[in-house]
C-alpha cells in the first residue's frame, strides 16, 4: 500500500510540476488564455479579464509549489487539500471547454503540449482519483528527508520561481514552445501535413492598401519586424528604444516594419511622436501575441526564419549578436 501511494505521490507532485513549470517560463500565455476563458462567449466575466495576468501567476505559483511539496513531502494534509480543490476547478474548466466547445486548448500544459478538451478532461479525471487517494492517506506521505529539508527547499523554490517569473515578464520566455521561436521557419510552419491545421495558419500581413504582403516579407534576405499587437496597450515609451534600433537596423540593409492590429492612424500618431521611419501592416491580434510575448517587441527574420526576437526593453542588444551585424 505504501509503495503504491508513493507512487501516485510522484505522478501527481510531477504533473503539476511540469504543468506549472512550462507556463511559468511563459506567464502571458496563460494571461491570454485566461481572458479567453474570461470573456462574454465563455464564462462571461469580462470584468476578471484586467487581472487576467495576476491571476494566472499566482495559479501557476500554486501549480508549482504544491507539486514541489507533494514530492518532498511537506505539508501533506494541507498539500492534498489544496490540490483537491484545485483539481476541481480545472476539472470543472477543462468540462466546460469540451462540453460546449468554447475553449479549444485550455493551455493546462501551456505551449509545451497539446490536448484535445476532452482529453484534458479525462487526464484531470484520472489525477482527481489519484489525489482522492492521497487525501485518504495522508499517514503514508512522510518527507523524502528532514522537515527542515523539506522546509527550506520549499522556499528557496518559492523565490526561484519568483524570479524566474520576473525575468520572463521583463525580458522574454526562457523557453519558447511556438512555432514562431528563435530557428524556425515561417514558411515551413504554414504547411500542412494531413488533415490537420499546419502550426502556422493565420500569419497575414497587409498592407494600409489591403494588399497581402505576407510572401514578400517572408522572402527578404534581411527583415526587422516591429510587433505590437495593441497600440493602445504598449509600452509606448518604449518606442524611443525601438526609434534607435530601427535607424541602425536600416543603416544595416534591414528592412523594417510594425506590425499591429490597431488602427493605421493609432501608429501615425506614435510614427509622428518618436519619428519613426517605418510604415505599419496589419496582422491579426492573436497571431502577434503568439508571436512574441512583448508590446513592442522585435524580431528578425532571414527568408522566413526568425534569427532573434527581443522584448523592447533590450532593444539596445538587438546587434550585439554578430550575426545580425
Amino acid at each position: 500500500m505504501k509503495i503504491l501511494i508513493f507512487i501516485f505521490r510522484i505522478i501527481v507532485s510531477f504533473t503539476f510540476i511540469f504543468s506549472g513549470f512550462v507556463k511559468l517560463v511563459d506567464p502571458l500565455g496563460s494571461s491570454y488564455k485566461f481572458q479567453e476563458y474570461f470573456s462574454s462567449d465563455v464564462l462571461n466575466l469580462e470584468f476578471l479579464i484586467p487581472y487576467a495576468l495576476p491571476f494566472s501567476i499566482i495559479l501557476i505559483l500554486a501549480e508549482l509549489m504544491l507539486g514541489v511539496m507533494l514530492l518532498l513531502g511537506y505539508l501533506p494534509k494541507f498539500t492534498v487539500w489544496s490540490l483537491f480543490f484545485m483539481i476541481l476547478v480545472f476539472l470543472f474548466l477543462t468540462w466546460y471547454s469540451a462540453y460546449y466547445n468554447k475553449v479549444l486548448d485550455c493551455g493546462c500544459f501551456g505551449d509545451a503540449l497539446k490536448l484535445t478538451p476532452w482529453a484534458t478532461f479525462y487526464k484531470n479525471i484520472v489525477l482527481l482519483i489519484f489525489i482522492l487517494l492521497l487525501l485518504f492517506t495522508t499517514k503514508y506521505i512522510h518527507p523524502l528527508m528532514h522537515r527542515n529539508f523539506a522546509k527550506w527547499t520549499t522556499f528557496l523554490s518559492f523565490i526561484a520561481f519568483l524570479y524566474i517569473t520576473y525575468h520572463v515578464l521583463v525580458h522574454l520566455p526562457i523557453i519558447d514552445f511556438r512555432p514562431y521561436a528563435i530557428g524556425e521557419n515561417i514558411p515551413d510552419g504554414m504547411k500542412a501535413t494531413g488533415s490537420e491545421l499546419p502550426p502556422i495558419h493565420d500569419f497575414y500581413l497587409e498592407s494600409n492598401e489591403g494588399v497581402n504582403v505576407t510572401e514578400d516579407i517572408l522572402k527578404e534576405d534581411k527583415m526587422m519586424l516591429i510587433v505590437a499587437y495593441n497600440l493602445d496597450n504598449s509600452d509606448r515609451h518604449g518606442f524611443s528604444k525601438i526609434k534607435n534600433v530601427t535607424d541602425e537596423a536600416m543603416k544595416k540593409g534591414f528592412k523594417v516594419y510594425a506590425l499591429s492590429a490597431s488602427l493605421q492612424d493609432d501608429f501615425l500618431d506614435i510614427k509622428d511622436e518618436f519619428n519613426l521611419n517605418f510604415e505599419m501592416l496589419f496582422c491579426d491580434e492573436t497571431t502577434l501575441k503568439t508571436i512574441i510575448r512583448a508590446n513592442p517587441g522585435i524580431v528578425t527574420l532571414k527568408k522566413g526564419t526568425v534569427t532573434g526576437k527581443w522584448n523592447w526593453i533590450d532593444a539596445d542588444k538587438v546587434f550585439g549578436d554578430q550575426e545580425l551585424k
